[in-house]
């Protein structure tokens, strides 16, 4: 009774005796009620996500590289690459350590696999996962990552709104980014003549980057009036609909 809640209850219970089917369950409820400290649940529950997303994007990771092999463009390279590396002519040895042509083929589908690995760098969605990527080391990281923002805004306000100074490529890359309301990681994954055609039209300033905006729109209305299966979706929408409703008696 020295709990204030169970207090509460016995004391209700003195007051109403009759109710004799409530006090057994609100004291059975109060017994069989699992012991256990919601931290320990709320991190079990983090670690659990984490390592799910952990070994997702390591699957990702595995299924860009397989299809990366078998793009001709990157396996000609790998395999070339292999051959002045010297890698291929060890997979075909002689003698009683001579091998299956399976166990060939497979070994040199892994050199050719690995050297993917090394020599492309993938970004976006499909980039090999680090560890503090994952969502247990970025609450732990959180804090840093707030001060390192504070300490970077401040720079910024300082040099370009204080002093006036002109913006660097990574600055103008940086402005054009938000502008156009993509991640890091998705502004990452595009390709480098991108990049250097944001920079020639000047992206960076709001005018030009509102006028790149509506021809892109533009382009993406023409690309959808001249696509066959658009005119199809069109068509159907026009004639049939949705779930169309009719006051029309059968």
């Amino acid at each position: 009774l020295q709990d204030e809640e169970t207090r509460k209850d016995y004391d209700y219970m003195l007051d109403h005796p009759e109710e004799y089917y409530r006090h057994y369950y609100h004291y059975y409820r109060r017994r069989l009620a699992p012991k256990v400290d919601v931290t320990i649940v709320i991190l079990v529950t983090v670690c659990a996500i984490s390592v799910f997303q952990f070994f997702s994007w390591w699957s990702s990771y595995n299924e860009a590289i397989n299809y990366l092999a078998s793009v001709p463009k990157y396996r000609i390279q790998a395999t070339e690459i292999a051959r002045q590396q010297g890698l291929l002519n060890k997979t075909k040895e002689k003698g009683k350590n001579r091998r299956s042509k399976e166990e060939i083929r497979e070994e040199e589908e892994e050199i050719i696999k690995d050297i993917i690995k090394n020599k492309i760098d993938i970004k976006g969605g499909y980039q090999k996962p680090k560890i503090y990527d994952i969502l247990l080391f970025q609450i732990l990281l959180a804090p840093f990552y707030w001060c390192k923002y504070v300490v970077w805004y401040c720079w910024w306000i300082y040099c370009f709104t204080i002093k006036g100074q002109e913006y660097g490529v990574e600055e103008k890359l940086y402005i054009i980014r938000r502008y156009m309301k993509m991640s890091q990681s998705q502004f990452d994954s595009l390709e480098d003549h991108q990049k250097e055609t944001f920079l020639e039209r000047q992206l960076w300033i709001r005018e030009n980057y509102e006028v790149y905006k509506r021809e892109q729109e533009e382009e993406l209305k023409k690309k959808m009036a001249m696509d066959p299966r658009w005119k199809r979706y069109r068509r159907w929408m026009r004639n049939e609909g949705p779930g169309r409703l009719t006051f029309i008696d059968d």
